[in-house]
C-alpha cells in the first residue's frame, strides 16, 4: 500500500496488549482493514488480567508485550475509546481505561516512538481484583505476528 504525503502525515500508532491485538477478540471489528502496519512491540508498565475476561496495563516499569498498530485514519480514536469506555471530558476516576502516549520499543529495545496507549487506574485494577502477569503478556494471547 502506497501512502500520500497526507496519509503519512495523519498516521496514528496505538499500542494494544490485549483483545485488539491481531487474533484476539475485538480485533476483527475494530481494527481490521484499517491498521496500515502492525509489528510486536514492548511497552513499559505493570500487566493485570481482570476477571472481567480482558487485560489493564497500569503505568510502571515491567515490559508489557504487545502490538503496535498504525492506522491512516486518526479518527479511529473515538471508536477505540468507546470500546475502552474512555471519555477525554471525563476525569480519569470516572473511565474504566484513560488514554496517554507513551514511548514504544521493538524486541531488540529499540525505540519505535510515541504511541497512544489505553491504561487503568491502578485502584480501579484493585477494585477489579486483577491479578498481575509477571511475564507481560496476557494469557489469552492469540500469537498471530510472523514478524
Amino acid at each position: 500500500m502506497v501512502l500520500s504525503d497526507e496519509q503519512t502525515l495523519n498516521r496514528l500508532n496505538v499500542f494494544v496488549y490485549g483483545t485488539l491485538k491481531p487474533g484476539e477478540v475485538n480485533y476483527k471489528r475494530y481494527c481490521e482493514g484499517k491498521v496500515i502496519e502492525e509489528q510486536r512491540a514492548i511497552a513499559y508498565g505493570q500487566l493485570f488480567d481482570l476477571p472481567l475476561g480482558y487485560p489493564a496495563m497500569t503505568s510502571g516499569e515491567r515490559p508489557v508485550q504487545g502490538c503496535l498498530l498504525t492506522f491512516a485514519d486518526p479518527s479511529i480514536l473515538s471508536s477505540l475509546d468507546e470500546l475502552e469506555d474512555y471519555d477525554p471530558q471525563r476525569a480519569i476516576a470516572e473511565n474504566e481505561y484513560y488514554r496517554e502516549q507513551i514511548e514504544i520499543y521493538n524486541l531488540a529495545g529499540q525505540t519505535l516512538g510515541i504511541a497512544w496507549v489505553y491504561l487503568m487506574a491502578f485502584e480501579q485494577v484493585q477494585r477489579w481484583e486483577g491479578i498481575l502477569i509477571p511475564s507481560g503478556l496476557w494469557s489469552g494471547c492469540v500469537d498471530t505476528l510472523t514478524r
